[in-house]
């Protein structure tokens, strides 16, 4: 009998803080949308514009990269998470 490796998917909880966006917009919003963003929420204060990302995915590493793609993807660009 052949045996498989599969990794158990979790949930990961991070904010990703947006570069050169005050306040978000409704088309950054559909834009992160359209690029799967779908479990993520894009907040700000006092001029910062981040997204909390509650996301499945195999690992926290593969969690972020895929968040950090699409949010290119989005045509935005990531400051820090």
């Amino acid at each position: 009998m052949e045996q498989r490796s599969v990794s158990a998917m979790k949930t990961y909880e991070f904010d990703m803080i947006l570069k050169d966006i005050s306040e978000p917009a409704d088309e950054h919003a559909d834009a992160l949308f359209d690029a799967g963003c779908d479990d993520g929420t894009a907040a700000s204060r006092d001029g910062v514009t981040w997204i909390h990302f509650d996301r499945e995915a195999s690992s926290l590493d593969d969690a972020i990269r895929q968040a950090i793609a699409q949010v290119r993807a989005a045509g935005l660009s990531v400051w820090r998470l």
